[in-house]
């Protein structure tokens, strides 16, 4: 029957996508998750999920991938599952591998390798007449000795399947480089060498469907994730001024990333940065799900359009061979602030502004998403709320800790 209820089955290792859950099962649908026991106690929403299975994790963090498809297979003898959905950008590589190993339709092992690995991002970016900073692997000595003698520092060492600015190190001389590489060891393979743009950085967020993006939003990061994470900073974006240069050439870039990493139908995240020395955007890395740092939040206040909800009727709609419709999109300005808080509820009653549309309810943190008709209102509040945020409540924690997590 073609309008049967599909069998999706949710995978993540983090607690994230309760909107998808909940979507699809508004939807009609039945939702099965499979995560780590040790999130067992997190929030989900056990009233939308019709089982759950469990893995544990090894002194890594890692699940062992052959007791996974063991496990899948004999839940498979009687479920059979539709589709495998990756709630998270560490499980978008392990999925579209089960994909490929039970023939679920979706995205395969090579297209998933351009949205989690950030060296075949830049070389596919590269050959499509994208920009990206230089940048080189770090397989051949050879090859490192030449991009260091040629691109001035500093340079960025990065991991090539972290998310956000996690395991990033900032490098001034060929010489300090080389020593991080003895230090990385036999795990140098695992990172790139790139230059440091200075700059401002800038996501997309989008939603496709049938190869085509249907939806995107534009925004701007106040402060870069890399001096949030390693400075100990507040986090903060807002919507870029609508029909602007940013917003135009942004979205132009996104497409052609889409269209050379073969984005067929998902949620995606992608970053970008605008130069401070040239000017020029330059592409720096995209995921194939919804941004985390409840960003989501932000555009759904500013568009209407919440692409958890909506990224669940594309994969439906996909599945099924039939067109999705996009709800009407708004065109208000919002922006978020974020930061770790030395208290452990902090009373925020005195914010009080009418444009504040959303709070973050989570212990040590505070936080805001606030609305309005201008980028600048936004901008203004941003401002006000970070200022107060940091003399009166803000705390923060080493490099290693994330803030504010993808």
């Amino acid at each position: 029957m073609k309008d049967r209820p599909l069998n999706i089955l949710c995978i993540s290792r983090f607690y994230k996508g309760v909107d998808f859950i909940r979507g699809a099962k508004e939807n009609g649908h039945h939702v099965y998750l499979l995560t780590s026991k040790k999130l067992d106690d997190s929030p989900w929403p056990w009233d939308c999920i019709d089982d759950t299975f469990y893995m544990v994790e090894d002194e890594h963090g890692l699940w062992n991938d052959q007791h996974l498809i063991g496990g899948l297979a004999h839940k498979m003898r009687t479920i059979k599952f539709d589709l495998f959905v990756a709630l998270d950008d560490f499980d978008v590589e392990h999925v579209a591998y089960f994909r490929e190993y039970f023939r679920i339709p979706g995205m395969g092992e090579t297209t998933a390798r351009y949205f989690r690995d950030k060296l075949a991002m830049r070389i596919r970016a590269k050959e499509e007449g994208i920009p990206v900073p230089e940048f080189t692997s770090l397989f051949h000595d050879a090859d490192i000795n030449s991009f260091a003698d040629r691109v001035a520092p500093p340079w960025l060492v990065k991991p090539r399947m972290q998310a956000s600015a996690a395991g990033i190190k900032k490098i001034h001389s060929k010489e300090e480089l080389w020593q991080h590489l003895d230090h990385l060891g036999g795990e140098r393979h695992e990172y790139l060498v790139e230059k440091f743009a200075p700059g401002s950085v800038y996501h997309v967020d989008t939603l496709t469907s049938d190869g085509k993006i249907l939806f995107g939003r534009v925004s701007q990061y106040i402060d870069t994730p890399l001096e949030v994470s390693h400075g100990g900073g507040i986090f903060r974006s807002h919507t870029v001024e609508i029909g602007s240069e940013d917003d135009k050439e942004l979205s132009k870039m996104n497409d052609k990333v889409m269209k050379a990493f073969g984005m067929q139908y998902s949620a995606s995240h992608s970053e970008f940065i605008k130069c401070s020395e040239d000017g020029r955007y330059y592409f720096l890395e995209t995921s194939s799900r919804v941004g985390g740092a409840h960003l989501a939040e932000m555009i759904e206040f500013a568009s209407g359009i919440n692409l958890w909800k909506e990224w669940v009727k594309i994969e439906v709609a996909a599945f099924r061979k039939a067109a999705y419709k996009l709800p009407p999109v708004k065109k208000d300005y919002t922006g978020i602030v974020v930061s770790l808080s030395r208290f452990k509820e902090p009373d925020t009653s005195s914010f009080d502004d009418k444009e504040i549309v959303w709070r973050l309810k989570k212990d040590f943190h505070i936080g805001f998403i606030v609305k309005a008709k201008t980028r600048d209102k936004v901008l203004e509040l941003l401002e006000k709320y970070t200022e107060r945020i940091r003399s009166e409540y803000h705390a923060s924690l080493p490099p290693k800790n994330k803030l504010v997590g993808d």
